[in-house]
């Protein structure tokens, strides 16, 4: 396996992105978007159990472990993302050495098992290693959580009026419509940017029609 380009640091945050093996669709129906959101946030602390293992305790073992659990450290911070048919986008901040590597690792394998083991299918489900771009200006942060947050309505999959309560992005977290007391998604870092979500989302609507017209945004795309 080639070695990566882009060096993991504390601190730092990063754009990680991936696409499924012949761009197949595995991004949907409940139960798979329902399981992936709950890896989006086992997996963001250091676990010793697979989310596999978890999901079948006992009712009160598995509070207790999730008690446990959620009193450590997350490996990453996660500042936005999107779940397209056949493709995902993440805005991460590792807080932990090699915490995004062991994130998305544990991620993608959980979901690839799952994947495989419901649709009776083997072999890969990911193209392979994730990529990754280094965020070097909290500009460019700004920009690329916009870009990741339109990515439904800009890829046609929604309209634009249905993405306050697309339930498969970060956006509705921005905008409090997620009634989740789990802090999945620090919102707040990027919002503070422009001043108050609502000027953070006229901030992501302002550009709505114009990244919907283009057919790539240098930089940003996965080609």
């Amino acid at each position: 396996m080639p070695k990566r380009k882009v060096v993991f640091t504390n601190g730092e945050s990063y754009h990680i992105y991936n696409r499924s093996t012949g761009a197949v669709s595995i991004f949907q129906g409940k139960k798979i978007m329902d399981r992936v959101s709950s890896l989006i946030d086992y997996y963001r602390f250091p676990q010793k159990l697979r989310y596999s293992k978890f999901s079948t305790l006992p009712k009160d073992l598995k509070k207790a472990y999730e008690e446990s659990f959620r009193k450590t450290t997350p490996v990453v911070e996660i500042y936005t993302f999107a779940l397209m048919s056949n493709h995902y986008h993440f805005l991460l901040k590792q807080l932990n050495e090699n915490g995004i590597i062991q994130y998305i690792s544990n991620l993608q394998n959980s979901f690839a098992k799952y994947f495989n083991i419901r649709n009776k299918r083997f072999g890969s489900v990911f193209q392979g290693p994730f990529k990754a771009k280094h965020i070097e200006k909290d500009s460019y942060l700004l920009h690329l959580s916009r870009y990741i947050h339109l990515n439904p309505a800009t890829s046609f999959l929604i309209e634009i009026t249905d993405l306050d309560n697309y339930p498969w992005t970060s956006f509705p977290y921005y905008l409090d419509r997620k009634s989740d007391n789990k802090r999945v998604v620090n919102s707040s870092f990027i919002t503070k940017m422009v001043g108050s979500k609502e000027k953070y989302k006229k901030f992501v609507y302002d550009q709505a029609d114009y990244q919907r017209k283009l057919s790539k945004i240098k930089g940003l795309t996965l080609e």
